[in-house]
């Protein structure tokens, strides 16, 4: 798998891309990583990678999405995006993940992005606006990586996307990234509808064949006004999908990402281990995307750093999380994280004021925890990689 996957890299990709994504994001990251071990070990939190949603306006209107769209959108301000950016490079913070809503429909985000060419952006699009300008200017800064969103086939993808031609669009998208010979991820999320289809070998060989590079597959979390619960998979879909992920890694060349198991099948959550929070587009510090509550916010403060470190609520969050559950503290104790959230004070920050009641009436659903039926990492590959630069750092004891 190894030798013809860096095959097609160095055939698809352009090479000044490949080496600066092996800079900034391979050495960079291990790097990043270290330094957030060494801030555990003196008692100070501060992510290794940080996730910025820097608007709220979407085309689209996804089932079980936390984002809700408003006028005026919440957009982080430039000068505050770049501020945040900057800071975090104090730590060592070398990865970025760029979210929305459409996060493409941020009037400066190549500006802002191009300013810091020692840092890597995923940028997390729907790939509906992607068009050729846009994957050109991405060649053009070299240091940002698209990830589209796939949610479904032909039919699945209009019913889960709320919109027309979704797919269609989204792979015009991936054309248009592949001319520019980008290195190219696809993401879905994991429900009922789309199971079938895209937890399967010819997905997987149609996304090869259609120059994608990487594979991130993610569990369907159901919030937001039109949560849709009954997408939500079973225990079994999820060790199916487990298995699935484990089988295919050491058969096709491409990368097949999850953030949600440790080297061997353990279930964990990132923002528990305190190695990825998230800003909203409002400025809010967020333990998650999904987990739209807060107490302090980015505007609040000359220094970024300085408030994600101090941050009570951060650090409540963590312990919280992790003496509940190794897995989806959402998807898995919603009462109880509904009775936290309260107790805290914590601000609603979804711009819709009904966090709290849709986090009432969720019923707890299956996550990554299954004690039992873990599977194990069967390449060595994945396995170090886990084992040694990404996942642990002792949040469960």
């Amino acid at each position: 798998m190894i030798p013809a996957y860096f095959n097609r890299l160095a055939r698809e990709v352009d090479l000044g891309l490949l080496a600066r994504c092996a800079w900034t994001l391979g050495f960079g990251g291990v790097r990043s990583v270290r330094a957030f071990q060494k801030r555990l070990r003196r008692g100070r939190v501060f992510p290794a990678f940080l996730f910025l949603s820097v608007t709220n306006r979407c085309n689209l209107k996804c089932q079980g999405c936390w984002v809700t769209p408003t006028t005026p959108p919440r957009e982080l301000e430039p000068a505050l995006l770049d501020r945040i950016i900057g800071q975090a490079k104090r730590e060592q913070c070398r990865f970025f993940g760029i979210l929305g809503g459409e996060p493409l429909l941020y009037p400066r985000l190549f500006e802002i992005l191009g300013r810091h060419q020692d840092c890597y952006f995923q940028v997390f699009t729907n790939g509906t606006t992607l068009d050729q300008e846009a994957a050109r200017a991405m060649r053009r800064l070299g240091n940002i990586t698209p990830l589209i969103s796939v949610e479904g086939l032909e039919e699945v993808s209009d019913q889960r996307r709320g919109g027309t031609r979704v797919y269609r669009r989204s792979f015009q998208g991936i054309e248009c990234c592949r001319r520019e010979r980008l290195l190219i991820g696809v993401a879905t999320s994991i429900c009922k509808s789309n199971f079938r289809d895209l937890v399967s070998e010819t997905f997987v060989r149609a996304l090869i064949g259609y120059g994608v590079h990487y594979l991130w597959y993610y569990i369907y979390r159901p919030m937001g006004p039109d949560p849709s619960a009954e997408l939500c998979l079973s225990a079994d879909d999820i060790v199916a999908l487990r298995r699935f992920i484990v089988d295919i890694r050491p058969r096709f060349p491409l990368i097949v990402v999850d953030a949600y198991w440790d080297a061997d099948g353990r279930a964990l959550c990132p923002a528990a281990t305190g190695i990825s929070h998230h800003i909203g587009p409002h400025g809010d510090l967020e333990p998650c995307p999904p987990v739209q509550f807060a107490r302090e916010n980015a505007r609040d403060s000359d220094d970024t750093v300085a408030l994600v470190e101090r941050s009570a609520f951060l650090g409540a969050f963590r312990r919280f999380a992790a003496s509940q559950t190794r897995g989806c503290v959402l998807l898995e104790c919603p009462d109880a994280l509904r009775a936290w959230m309260a107790a805290q004070g914590a601000r609603d920050t979804t711009g819709r004021g009904t966090a709290l009641a849709e986090l009432a009436a969720m019923q707890c659903r299956p996550g990554h925890h299954m004690p039992g039926r873990e599977i194990p990492e069967s390449h060595w590959a994945y396995r170090l990689a886990k084992k040694y630069w990404f996942f642990g750092f002792g949040a469960y004891g």
